[in-house]
């Protein structure tokens, strides 16, 4: 009896390291380096494609990756539509979502994928890796991804406003939201250095102009913002917005906590990291140092791209972004 309790721990501590040494059931560095080699040279090479084309969609990359992962899971549960018989419920549609565009491009990307590699590479993989590959491409850092994600086989639309942050959001709410991550403030001040790129909608920025003007905005730009969204009441529908940063657009750079320092924060909880002491701090080092920034960035989306992830057995390979497997 002894000796197969002892043979049975030895079965036992060896399949532990043998997990630990290949990487089972964790994420890992080229995870894809032999179900399918080409998965991640494929991934950038459509991000760059669809960025040729519609170059919004680098921002869109980096949006998917922060509203997915913040919810519960890095598992591509942002991309399920609805399917009543399956009970599961979009979280596009959550005001929390609002804005958000190009989901049809990640299964363009899949498509590609599966032609390689049919039901290898994991649609939660594919948001990573985009957002990796998007950022680069706006000018940001290369970011080092891990992969071996699998995707969920629901959604969690139930939860997106609790774990979402309002862009109306106290200083502290953000903080904490961030924090229950593993991202502490540095990387919370880095990462939200993305609004250094795309637009906002008008129906996000109007608190800031009626009835009266937010104190904290620069009085020229609050003109400015007036000629974007010249009504208290934008129609959701309409293409009403203005730039997160007129001087350099479409780049991933530092411009977004300059202009901070310039009260030209464009939402509410932009210009409240310069109010509060303890990112205030950051802020500062951030607008005078863009290589700075750009390696606390990189922390920080690894960081958010690791969060909970289904590993393993767990979830599964979807071959539609759009809908879990049936069959």
């Amino acid at each position: 009896m002894s000796n197969s309790i002892h043979s049975l721990n030895f079965i036992f501590l060896i399949s532990i390291i043998l997990q630990f040494h290949f990487g089972l059931g964790e994420l890992r560095l080229n995870y894809y380096s032999k179900s399918c080699p080409k998965a991640e040279s494929l991934i950038k090479e459509e991000v760059l494609k669809l960025y040729d084309e519609h170059g919004n969609t680098a921002v869109s990359w980096v949006r998917n990756l922060f509203h997915d992962c913040m919810v519960k899971s890095c598992d591509a549960s942002l991309l399920l539509d609805t399917n009543v018989a399956l009970g599961i419920q979009t979280e596009k549609s959550d005001t929390r979502n609002f804005g958000m565009r190009n989901f049809k491009y990640v299964n363009t990307i899949k498509q590609a994928l599966e032609m390689e590699c049919p039901s290898t590479v994991s649609c939660a993989d594919i948001i990573a890796l985009s957002a990796r590959d998007g950022a680069q491409r706006l000018g940001g850092p290369y970011i080092e991804m891990k992969t071996g994600r699998r995707d969920s086989r629901e959604s969690y639309a139930a939860d997106v406003q609790k774990f979402i942050p309002n862009h109306n959001a106290s200083i502290s709410e953000l903080l904490s939201h961030f924090q229950s991550l593993g991202i502490d403030i540095e990387g919370t001040v880095a990462i939200l250095g993305a609004h250094s790129v795309g637009r906002v909608h008008c129906v996000n920025l109007v608190n800031r102009l009626y009835p009266t003007v937010d104190p904290t905005l620069d009085p020229t730009y609050a003109t400015y913002l007036k000629t974007r969204c010249p009504t208290p009441n934008p129609d959701p529908e309409a293409v009403v917005y203005a730039r997160n940063d007129r001087e350099t657009p479409m780049i991933l750079d530092n411009m977004y906590y300059k202009n901070l320092l310039n009260n030209k924060g464009l939402l509410l909880i932009d210009q409240q990291l310069v109010s509060n002491p303890s990112t205030l701090s950051y802020v500062k080092k951030m607008a005078a140092d863009n290589e700075y920034f750009h390696q606390q960035f990189s922390r920080a989306m690894i960081l958010l791209s690791e969060n909970n992830p289904l590993t393993g057995n767990q979830g599964e390979i979807r071959k539609d972004c759009r809908f879990v497997n049936t069959d």
